[in-house]
């Protein structure tokens, strides 16, 4: 069942828009600060990697330490070239205490679920896969 959409308001909209863009702009931008913001201290990230177009994927689950280690070293040289990469947030539903979202960037696609802790949206659950073939 869908919820109509006065059960969300404009800021928690944009709230959540704000949490996915510091997730994947803080991996671009070498901003950790901004996923620590972003995520929840439970969060489960678990995803399907693939070296290379031709190689199968396998299976990679990621802890917040992890996460967030990742995103002080992914660009810390500054020679990825992240103006050309992809970065689209999708909001998908938003509601009292939860929300879903999508992050399309260079390393996939990440299907997300929030919700509000603390009265702040946060990252629970990440579901990710490499680009598809």
């Amino acid at each position: 069942m869908t919820m109509d959409a006065r059960t969300q308001t404009a800021a928690d909209r944009e709230a959540v828009r704000q949490t996915l863009l510091d997730y994947v702009e803080g991996i671009y931008n070498v901003q950790p600060e901004r996923l620590e913001r972003s995520v929840h201290p439970d969060i489960i990230k678990r995803g399907y990697y693939r070296e290379n177009p031709a190689a199968e994927f396998r299976f990679v689950p990621m802890t917040r330490d992890q996460l967030i280690t990742f995103a002080a070293d992914w660009n810390k040289d500054k020679k990825r070239p992240i103006d050309t990469y992809p970065k689209e947030v999708i909001v998908y539903e938003v509601v009292d205490q939860t929300a879903s979202g999508k992050v399309i960037a260079m390393w996939g696609i990440d299907y997300i679920h929030l919700a509000k802790h603390d009265g702040r949206w946060k990252i629970v659950n990440v579901l990710w896969q490499s680009p598809p073939k």
